[in-house]
């Protein structure tokens, strides 16, 4: 609908900027949203007021400049409007649905291309292979795929990556956990680390060992077993979490070691090159980072005192890692424990010599499971969390991965269970995906009342002028906002937004579906009433591809057809 209004408009402050009657001649930006109140119309825009100080003339005036010069020789406007101190409101025509609604079912309406081949690296997850996923490390996975299937949907070449912290202190304290445990089995007295991992995870890794080797590990120095360990638990875990990413619907092009990193010098040589800009400087024996040059609050350690390097030091050289393989964007998707991490690599970012504006960070907020209404926070194998495999299990995949995103991604949200499995219009998934299924119930009564003989929508021009219904060009107009709604989750990196929309498409077509009967004795408006509801089917299974989640064509229970219809 933008881009259509887009252009009418931009034809027209243009001629009024042509026309000499304005002491500008400088465009302005043109931002078109929807009004707050829908009797307002279907787009606004504050064009005119935007304009007004540098016109050095009254908001109202220009606006009316500009509606002088709107052509609109395809009738695509029912009305236009000025509002408040200068807004333009502006109404579609009943013959600008139809013509979408026929470019919709031809699949040239609503295929963005905004992206235009441009490269997009999203990183995913990035759990430390350390133990299993939880429900909050499955929030940031499916967030960051539909971050990546939106943007392939609108034109970019996406790359998903995994950054693999198979480096550090974190992954020795996973060694010493799975030997300490690994002794335990073979009846050796030994003392579990203070920051070891206590999960029965770490049990079943080290009885894997005992299996394979027996009691091998035991006649070999502590270090030699404490390496093996690390490697063997931090290979089994990764492998462990790229299983429970595959099942729920997530896979990656790329898994980058921050060991290789460190391996290849690619993070000393990254120091060495902020070393070479003043960047960096040395007190206390330590090696810091001028992050405050560039808006941090205080300047970061790169080099600790004991000459080991800090994970930022890692991440500052994976970044560059990263600029230097030539994205267009960047996005990280990360925990919203990183909220304070953000300033500091984009001033090392800057540092470098890299635009920071193309990296993008995405902060994630926690999940709190609930159960009746009381949290659930122990899992049942790893003793200290709700695993997101138990929670696949209990739910299944498209409940998990459509609740994950039922809110912004910076909000916390509450997973409800119990909802989640409801086969009812209380759950949300199931509302939107019973939307599709019904649309396939209807054409396949179509089919057997014969409704449907000799008919081709491409060859028999369907009466669409027959959809008069104030409920039809409503759903039309929905459909329409489909593009609007990608560009805009793109833009802002919401994919909330696209669940939003589908609840609200899925609302629209239920209600209509409710009061009024597709299929009647009337052939020329049963084939409009078909053809607009094939489109809302369309429009629904393209968004669920998009968010990961099934489009099916039944679910069968008269439960669930009681349950919507109340």
């Amino acid at each position: 609908m933008r881009s259509h209004l887009r252009e009418l408009l931009t034809q027209a402050i243009e001629k009024t900027a042509k026309g000499g009657e304005l002491n500008s001649t400088e465009l302005p930006p043109l931002l078109l949203e929807p009004p707050k109140q829908r009797e307002f119309g279907d787009l606004a825009t504050n064009v005119a007021m935007l304009w007004a100080q540098k016109a050095k003339k009254p908001p109202r005036v220009i606006a009316e400049m500009i509606l002088k010069n709107l052509e609109d020789p395809h009738g695509l406007l029912a009305r236009k409007e000025i509002a408040g101190p200068g807004f333009l409101n502006f109404t579609f025509s009943s013959q600008f649905y139809y013509q979408r609604l026929r470019e919709l079912a031809e699949a040239k309406e609503g295929n963005l291309n905004i992206g235009r081949g441009r490269k997009v690296q999203v990183e995913i997850a990035s759990v430390n292979p350390t133990g299993p996923l939880h429900v909050g490390h499955g929030r940031v996975a499916v967030i960051g795929d539909v971050l990546s299937r939106l943007h392939q949907a609108v034109g970019f070449v996406v790359e998903r990556e995994y950054y693999v912290n198979d480096a550090g202190k974190q992954m020795e304290n996973l060694g010493r956990s799975l030997y300490a445990r690994y002794q335990e089995l073979l009846g050796v007295s030994s003392e579990f680390p203070v920051d070891g991992y206590p999960g029965d995870y770490v049990k079943e890794l080290a009885q894997a060992v005992k299996s394979e080797n027996g009691s091998k590990f035991t006649a070999v120095s502590e270090d030699a077993a404490i390496e093996f360990f690390t490697r063997y638990g931090g290979d089994a875990l990764l492998q462990t979490i790229k299983n429970q990413l595959g099942e729920f619907g997530i896979h990656f092009d790329s898994f980058f070691s921050e060991k290789a990193l460190r391996e290849r010098n690619e993070v000393v040589e990254t120091i060495e090159r902020l070393r070479s800009q003043g960047f960096i400087y040395s007190q206390d024996g330590a090696e810091w980072f001028r992050s405050t040059e560039f808006g941090d609050d205080k300047d970061r350690t790169v080099i600790k005192s004991d000459g080991e390097l800090t994970y930022f030091a890692s991440d500052i050289a994976y970044h560059r890692n990263k600029f230097e393989r030539k994205f267009n964007k960047l996005i990280d998707v990360w925990g919203a424990d990183h909220h304070g991490y953000v300033p500091r690599l984009k001033a090392a970012v800057q540092g470098l010599g890299y635009d920071p504006s193309i990296l993008h960070v995405v902060l994630v907020q926690m999940v709190q499971l609930t159960r009746g209404g009381e949290p659930v926070r122990m899992g049942k194998r790893t003793g200290e969390f709700v695993s997101l495999a138990e929670v696949l299990q209990e739910v299944g995949r498209d409940a998990a991965r459509f609740f994950f995103l039922m809110r912004k991604s910076d909000s916390h949200l509450d997973f409800d269970l119990d909802l989640a499995k409801r086969q009812s219009s209380d759950n949300p998934v199931f509302y939107v995906q019973y939307a599709h299924a019904r649309v396939a119930s209807i054409f396949e009564q179509a089919r057997k009342s014969g409704m449907l003989d000799g008919v081709v929508w491409g060859d028999r021009p369907v009466m669409l002028e027959r959809l008069k219904l104030g409920e039809e060009l409503e759903l039309i107009r929905r459909m329409v906002q489909f593009s609007d709604v990608l560009e805009d989750s793109v833009r802002e990196l919401e994919p909330h937004r696209l669940v939003f929309y589908l609840l609200e498409l899925a609302g629209e077509f239920h209600r209509y579906y409710n009061r009024f009967r597709v299929i009647s004795d009337d052939l020329g408006l049963t084939h409009a009433r078909l053809f607009l509801v094939q489109n809302v089917q369309t429009t629904i299974r393209r968004g669920l591809e998009i968010l990961g989640v099934e489009a099916p064509m039944k679910m069968t229970s008269r439960s669930e057809e009681d349950s919507l219809n109340s």
